[in-house]
């Protein structure tokens, strides 16, 4: 494939991974590419990390992905307005905002929230190991995380099921990747979302209680930062950054590891490993590929001229597997030292969940390792993943699997 010319292929699907290391080793590794959304892309770890630490000159007043489709509707389309919005918003809004949820988002928070995770991880492994072909996804992978926000959030439990299916409506419209055929299924589900979320808003300034949605409603007033429509926002961004990312690190970090039974068997030897092993899940196979920045002047990155007001997209995903900074890069290596890879984002917009995503895998994989002896894919599985349509979040669909337990 050229690589100036990329198209969404199954086989790119299947593994970019080359087409990653194509662009990344180009004499040009910083290139213009129309079939990605006009965007100048940028593969190299040392031309991204300083640019994400330059928020003056790499604005993230842009949006994630495509531009959300027309068709969505102006009903729809304003809650994609930057406003007063985390991710899309540059200092000193963003450090005003930032330091406003954080307070959700604190070390002893987190920790505290390890007995319940791990109940519930328990609880889902219960299920899956009950079953002779389990779907890792759908047993795990999936629910946990949606769990541990929803309770954040204060969700009726009945509610989640819905939660997930919000979530991926809202990943999916400014996926520039999103089939046009999806787009009344997610048109039904983003008016669904908003309409519970004006609904718990509204329930909770009549009556507020020990949730993550009346702590932003209380905290929003006291300091005049955040309208009702921007506390919607605000936990839309929870709900999605609060599940996706931790469903693909598992998904992904468990395809790793079956894939390399040396790994595994390093794991099964000496469980302590498994927050190492985390670290590299997230530098080989991240869960989200890429973050987006526009330029506020014109700048010279990689050796290509960039112009002003020109979309940028890091491909976190290809400096996770540089070699000039990880050495064999695309081998997967659980006692590597893989710090420096850039998966949960760099700068002033590093994820602020990322202790509770590391919280969440690590839990889930002790408990796993705790039950399981091997595991293995189910006849037809391997060789078959469903990575999904998107080049901008990444993780199995589903992954059925065969477990011997000890």
């Amino acid at each position: 494939m050229n690589p100036t010319n990329p198209m969404l292929t199954p086989e790119v699907l299947a593994n970019p991974y080359p087409f990653y290391a194509a662009l990344r080793e180009s004499t040009h590794p910083v290139q213009k590419l129309e079939a990605l959304m006009g965007c100048y892309v940028v593969t190299r770890h040392e031309d991204i990390v300083p640019a994400l630490r330059n928020p003056a000159l790499f604005s993230s007043k842009t949006t994630p992905g495509g531009r959300p489709p027309e068709e969505l509707g102006e009903d729809l389309l304003r809650y994609f307005q930057p406003g007063n919005s985390l991710l899309f918003n540059d200092p000193p809004l963003h450090t005003r905002l930032r330091t406003l949820v954080s307070r959700a988002f604190t070390p002893r928070r987190i920790a505290d929230l390890e007995p319940r995770i791990r109940e519930l991880a328990s609880g889902l492994l219960d299920t899956l190991l009950a079953r002779e072909e389990p779907d890792f996804v759908t047993d795990l992978a999936e629910p946990l995380p949606v769990i541990v926000i929803a309770e954040m959030l204060g969700i009726e439990p009945e509610r989640r099921e819905d939660f997930k299916r919000w979530s991926d409506a809202v990943v999916q419209s400014t996926d520039f990747s999103t089939d046009k055929q999806e787009l009344p299924r997610m048109i039904a589900d983003l008016r669904d979302l908003n309409a519970y979320l004006e609904g718990a808003i509204e329930r909770r300034r009549q009556q507020p209680r020990e949730d993550l949605i009346s702590a932003l409603l209380e905290a929003g007033e006291q300091e005049g930062l955040l309208a009702p429509i921007e506390v919607i926002a605000f936990t839309r961004l929870l709900l999605v950054a609060g599940n996706e990312t931790t469903t693909n690190l598992l998904g992904n970090g468990l395809v790793a590891l079956i894939q390399h039974p040396s790994e595994w068997e390093k794991l099964a030897a000496d469980p302590s490993l498994i927050p190492n092993a985390i670290e590299e899940m997230l530098r080989y196979e991240p869960p989200a590929h890429a973050v987006f920045r526009e330029t506020t002047a014109d700048t010279e990155l990689g050796g290509q001229v960039v112009p002003k007001g020109s979309r940028v997209m890091f491909l976190i995903a290809a400096a996770n597997r540089d070699p000039r900074k990880f050495p064999e890069p695309d081998r997967f290596d659980i006692t590597r030292e893989a710090q420096g890879h850039l998966s949960f984002g760099h700068g002033i917009h590093f994820c602020l969940g990322a202790p509770l995503s590391r919280l969440e895998a690590k839990v889930a994989f002790e408990e796993l390792f705790r039950r399981v002896r091997r595991v293995s894919f189910a006849s037809g599985q391997e060789g078959h993943i469903d990575w999904g349509g998107s080049l901008l979040l990444r993780g199995p669909r589903s992954l059925r699997l065969r477990f011997e337990r000890r």
